[in-house]
């Protein structure tokens, strides 16, 4: 069921954002706005997906976010496959107005396929996962170290296999080719859920409400009983603040109320995030997203401006993903050797480690880093690479700020939810290859520690969070992780040119530091509190 799941998610994700720069003429634009609707609705409605899944029983959760997943990416494929078959009728309809309402519907769509996807994330790995282990630590650290793997995989095999339809066939077969497997996914995942909840008689309890309460619900009892207590005390109860403030919100007509209690979960779910002990860890975790320092679109179009070829990058991000196996190899190794607290700190040392070589590729031979760049205008190129006078290693790109860079779809590379174009002109070739391979080599070491430290928190979650909030604080926690990975891309947006990447580097190990300076303070409360209570 895992493999089914992370195969379809993952061709999905490079599907839409390549589907959303074909549709707009081979431009980011669609696809940078896709990036910021998904990353803003988790954002805002983590919080929501997170109490939802705590509120309702299992089954129904997983079963229903698995449907709504898979039918929103039905029938976007649906409408993908209309427009790509039809762009040119439909761009006259409406003075093009059509057009845009296609555009609207697919990033809709795709968008409630993401917030299922995460509804679903958190339903199973966050929780399912938990009861289907006993609560047995060892038997929890072996089943998320092999979900990770599976996931390091299909990251790999997903994109090639969609990847190759479209390149071979056309998008309209591309997208007939994800539509066929989601359908074929919904109806084996829905059996393998089904029998997975039926032999697990502990999935279909839930703790009852007159024991262990959800957070959220203590806290609207509380608000409401200390409000009747204060009421009843004054003996004019109407005459009440507390009361007349009641008043004029019934009043409040019934969108207005519903909206007033979905922002109290969200202000009360972040609440239950921040007064969790393994809160630190959890806030470590996520500054780790702010950075430049991984496989994505940024680091791509870097190597690119450096002389690295398609082919050469290629075979590092496999090289990466093999470092991501190692580090859940580690990581199993590491928690039955020293317990899951220390896993964490050894971990995070591996990392930071490693992220030296790339501090020390800022000041190697052949980086192009510029501080004298910082006081032009920024090019309004894709990446920055328009050179100026002060180029040094860079690559000019030839045409207008909208031109992608290497049109052709075999090029692409997908990489956390953004696509970029490749071009690396011939005869261009930086002076040395020192600085990009110590780049290089420090990001795919440092992968080892990354994902060891990554299951360490993920594991430090499922174990503290009591199983009345762990849909909540898990969607918060997945909010916060948007949030940081929103502000590398303010920072590339920023420094944006060849020149400016040493700084950018410099500027995400010190998010990456702080990080892990929040997990060792997590780490030392937790083992004063160890120490206490021997």
């Amino acid at each position: 069921m895992c493999c089914f799941s992370c195969q379809g998610d993952r061709m999905w994700h490079f599907a839409i954002s390549v589907f959303l720069i074909e549709l707009y003429g081979r431009n980011l634009l669609l696809t940078a706005i896709f990036g910021l609707v998904v990353a803003g609705s988790v954002l805002l409605l983590g919080a929501l997906i997170g109490d939802w899944v705590d509120r309702n029983p299992r089954n129904k959760v997983a079963h229903a976010s698995l449907f709504i997943q898979n039918i929103s990416v039905t029938v976007c494929s649906i409408v993908l496959m209309l427009v790509f078959s039809y762009k040119k009728w439909i761009e006259q309809i409406w003075d093009g107005w059509l057009t845009v309402v296609c555009y609207t519907v697919v990033i809709i769509l795709a968008d409630v396929a993401n917030l299922a996807s995460t509804a679903l994330t958190i339903a199973i790995q966050r929780d399912w996962i938990v009861v289907i282990t006993g609560y047995n630590r060892g038997h929890l650290a072996g089943m998320n170290a092999t979900m990770r793997r599976i996931d390091q995989v299909t990251n790999i095999l997903a994109p090639l296999a969609v990847g190759q339809v479209m390149t071979l066939a056309s998008n309209v077969v591309g997208c007939g080719f994800i539509l066929g497997w989601n359908l074929v996914s919904l109806i084996v995942e829905f059996i393998f859920l089904s029998r997975v909840y039926r032999i697990v008689p502990a999935l279909s309890v839930k703790p009852p409400a007159t024991e262990e309460q959800n957070y959220l619900e203590k806290k609207r009892e509380r608000k409401s009983s200390q409000g009747k207590e204060k009421s009843f005390g004054d003996g004019f109860a109407l005459e009440h603040p507390l009361s007349c403030l009641r008043e004029r919100t019934s009043m409040l007509p019934p969108c207005l109320r519903r909206l007033r209690g979905l922002l109290s979960t969200c202000r009360e779910g972040w609440r239950a995030y921040y007064r969790q002990p393994v809160f630190l860890a959890g806030l470590g975790l996520a500054f780790l997203y702010t950075t430049v320092l991984g496989f994505d679109c940024i680091t791509t179009g870097y190597a690119y401006t450096q002389g690295i070829s398609g082919s050469l990058l290629s075979l590092l991000m496999g090289v990466s993903a093999v470092a991501g196996l190692l580090g859940t190899v580690l990581f199993t190794k590491l928690r039955k050797a020293y317990g899951l607290v220390n896993t964490g700190m050894i971990s995070s040392c591996l990392h930071l480690a490693c992220l030296l070589l790339c501090v020390c590729s800022v000041f190697a031979p052949g980086s192009p880093m510029d501080l004298s760049m910082l006081t032009q205008g920024n090019g309004s190129d894709v990446g920055g690479m328009a050179g100026g006078g002060h180029q040094r290693h860079g690559y000019t790109l030839q045409g207008g700020n909208n031109q992608p860079l290497l049109p052709d779809r075999s090029s692409i590379h997908w990489t956390n939810n953004t696509v970029l174009f490749e071009n690396a002109p011939a005869g261009s070739v930086p002076e040395s290859y020192m600085s990009i391979t110590l780049l290089f080599l420090g990001v795919i070491t440092a992968r080892i520690g990354l994902w060891s430290f990554d299951l360490t928190v993920t594991q430090l979650l499922q174990e503290t969070i009591c199983e009345s909030e762990r849909g909540v604080v898990n969607g918060v926690q997945s909010s916060m992780n948007y949030l940081m990975d929103l502000l590398h891309f303010l920072m590339v947006i920023s420094a944006p040119q060849p020149q400016h990447f040493g700084i950018l580097v410099i500027v995400s190990v010190l998010f990456i530091t702080a990080g892990h300076t929040m997990y060792f303070l997590y780490a030392r409360k937790a083992k004063r509190k160890q120490r206490l209570n021997t």
